[in-house]
């Protein structure tokens, strides 16, 4: 039998089964071969049963690993009668469909995620979808290349994309038995990305909007909005408008303090602003070029160190600052042969 813990604060990763507020219990799931290592959902006990924000990716070892960590709760997969989604990328979206089929769970997700869901959805798309269209425009046929030879572009298994039972629209109060959360829009890491946010209890179930050691992707999706940076950047600025809260985030361990977290980040990105608005100035002239020049992670790794796919966040990353600088009058842009060119404004 696994015991139910106090959150050690440790290795975040760690099987288990974590209090970290009274009725409410963090459970690690596993995401084999991701660099993240694992998705934090939350479970909550909610009238003899449960309602997890998130769900885990579809896989054999996250279904194993959530069975076996709820029967530390008394309960079962079937005990889950509602999924509370923060957003619909595949770590956080797919085990709530696939259990859905098989309990009959409800599953629910941000309005604002369903383009992106109904073209995850097309039979007809390829495994990198739009993405390979992008690097293009962004100038990255080499990354294109190595991606396409490392992951092959075939078509892409839509059997777990599925529309949840309910769209959830901002500033909605979900009533549960023991509390209320207040879901809050905050695009960015994806267009319809929520927050659901426990006033009482002062907590924040942040998703990966506000995550504690890493910086989230922007834009990652199938269909992205235009200047989804600028969007993210508001986002977090809404989350300091709340009083500060304890942040229970979907990838790394609890912290004390949205605030402080927010406060890094968005220092983060004006200095990444900085550093892109740098690289044209030293002479690139696309997303490729200037994400070339930039280095990645807090290891400060340089661009060719990095996988294909990971070269693929850093492209598409670099170009989203690079277009918010050009909105922003510090930039300007424009097309060549489908290449976006970017110079000094």
């Amino acid at each position: 039998m696994i015991a139910v813990e106090h959150d050690p604060g440790s290795d975040w990763t760690e099987p288990g089964v974590f209090r970290v507020l009274p009725g409410v219990y963090r459970i690690p799931l596993p995401l084999p071969q991701d660099g993240l290592r694992a998705v934090n959902v939350y479970a909550i006990e909610h009238e003899g049963g449960l309602v997890l924000v998130d769900g885990g990716w579809a896989v054999e070892q996250a279904r194993d690993r959530l069975q076996h960590m709820l029967a530390a709760l008394g309960s079962g997969l079937g005990d889950v009668s509602r999924f509370l989604v923060t957003h619909v990328h595949r770590d956080h979206y797919t085990q709530a469909v696939t259990l859905r089929r098989e309990f009959g769970g409800r599953v629910s997700l941000g309005r604002g995620e369903e383009p992106s869901l109904r073209a995850a959805a097309d039979p007809t798309r390829r495994r990198w979808g739009a993405h390979v269209d992008r690097l293009r425009g962004c100038g990255a046929s080499p990354v294109v290349e190595r991606l396409l030879a490392a992951y092959p572009d075939e078509g892409a298994d839509v059997s777990v994309w599925e529309a949840p039972d309910d769209w959830i629209d901002d500033g909605s109060d979900i009533v549960l038995e023991t509390r209320t959360l207040r879901a809050l829009s905050t695009p960015g890491h994806t267009r319809g990305h929520l927050v659901f946010v426990d006033r009482e209890a002062g907590a924040v179930f942040a998703g990966d909007h506000v995550l504690p050691h890493i910086t989230p992707s922007i834009a990652f999706e199938a269909e992205p909005p235009e200047l989804p940076l600028r969007g993210y950047l508001e986002s977090l600025r809404l989350m300091r408008t709340l009083p500060d809260m304890l942040l229970l985030p979907a990838h790394g361990p609890v912290a004390d303090s949205v605030h402080a977290r927010v406060d890094e980040l968005l220092a983060h990105h004006d200095a990444r602003l900085e550093a892109a608005a740098g690289t044209v100035e030293a002479g690139a002239t696309t997303a490729y070029e200037a994400g070339r020049m930039l280095t990645w992670t807090r290891r400060n790794r340089v661009f060719d160190d990095l996988d294909p796919f990971n070269q693929m966040l850093a492209v598409l990353e670099t170009a989203v600052h690079l277009d918010l600088l050009c909105a922003q009058g510090r930039l300007r842009s424009s097309a060549a042969d489908g290449v976006t060119q970017y110079a000094p404004g």
